[in-house]
């Protein structure tokens, strides 16, 4: 019954967001029907099959180079925030863990801020992730490195921790980055530390989308494994896992997905935090069920809040990152008003 169940909600769900990738690709600015949409994207995909479609040289330049780069980054990224998002709350045992626990989206901020001051444009398809994903290379490295005790036991507590303190120091970095620069670079950063897909081209989605399925995948396959963790380690152990190993990898794992995201895409938060708990009101705790629903979940909610943020005040876009925290906080608000006092 359960699983007939999960399996009925992520085919829906997986149906709800195909669907929403075609019909996204045509809001915006410069609306283009949705027949029009599919005709495009058919033919660039199967030239030799479906007939040349009846748009404009303009049109298939909005949609084929333009809007499906950004609405397919935009389901990688709530895809692969929510699902590493899911994994940390059931590992760390903390309902507000998320993505950006270990000073991933810091590091990046500082790579990204760097090319976009020195460089006087945050255009580079190439340039600019790259800077951003070495950014959080960078700070995934410094986190492992400070949180190996002298005993060289790193420990979740002693992950958390030293996370934290290294995106404090690195969001100062930023901000004296940003303070000293020019105003219109000063500008631009702030822009991108917002999160937004604006920049997303098809020469930067192999990155993000090879690192997000494959760590989808992985988290999926092990999940029975990661489910010990919440036990605590002394259970863990006893049903035959290596709790220091398993965190070692989870880490590098849950790192180098938030990485290849946010260098894409900028900070984008509350998916990571949301979409977890919502997933888990729906088909429990346990991650096997847990992490399709939280990522198909995370892709359908930011398709959406991306068409939000590029169609409200069109032709100006708001960062995606502030729709979402204007949605995250109201969602947070409404599930304490809900929960009863402990």
């Amino acid at each position: 019954m359960i699983r007939s169940r999960l399996l009925h909600l992520s085919l829906v769900l997986a149906a709800a967001v195909a669907l929403s990738t075609v019909a996204a690709v045509g809001f915006g600015a410069a609306a283009i029907p949705i027949p029009k949409v599919w005709a495009v994207i058919a033919h660039e995909l199967w030239p030799s099959l479906a007939p040349p479609p009846d748009a404009s040289r303009a049109e298939r330049n909005i949609v084929w180079e333009l809007r499906l780069p950004r609405v397919l980054l935009g389901a990688l990224a709530g895809a692969g925030l929510a699902a590493v998002g899911a994994v940390l709350q059931v590992v760390t045992r903390n309902p507000l863990a998320d993505p950006y626990l270990f000073g991933v989206s810091a590091g990046a901020s500082v790579g990204a801020v760097l090319v976009i001051l020195y460089t006087g444009t945050i255009a580079g398809t190439i340039g600019l992730p790259a800077a951003a994903f070495l950014g959080a290379l960078a700070a995934m490295l410094a986190v492992f490195a400070a949180a190996r005790g002298r005993d060289g036991v790193v420990t979740g507590e002693r992950l958390v921790l030293t996370g934290v303190a290294v995106a404090f120091i690195l969001s100062a970095v930023t901000n004296a980055l940003i303070v000293t620069g020019t105003d219109r670079g000063a500008d631009a950063a702030l822009f991108w530390m917002m999160g937004g897909f604006g920049t997303a081209r098809w020469s930067v989605l192999p990155i993000p989308a090879g690192l997000t399925v494959a760590g989808l995948l992985w988290l999926w396959l092990r999940a029975e494994t990661i489910n010990t963790l919440a036990l605590g380690d002394d259970a863990a152990r006893s049903l035959g896992t290596d709790p220091g190993r398993l965190r070692l990898e989870l880490f590098v794992v849950t790192a180098l997905m938030t990485g290849a995201l946010v260098s894409a895409c900028g900070g984008i938060g509350f998916v990571g935090l949301v979409l977890p708990h919502i997933a888990r009101m729906l088909v429990g705790g346990h991650l096997r069920a847990l992490l399709p629903v939280a990522a198909l979940g995370g892709a359908l909610l930011l398709l959406w809040v991306d068409v939000a943020a590029r169609s409200l005040f069109a032709p100006r876009e708001i960062p995606v990152g502030v729709v979402t925290a204007l949605v995250g906080g109201a969602f947070f608000l409404w599930l304490m008003r809900r929960r009863p006092a402990a």
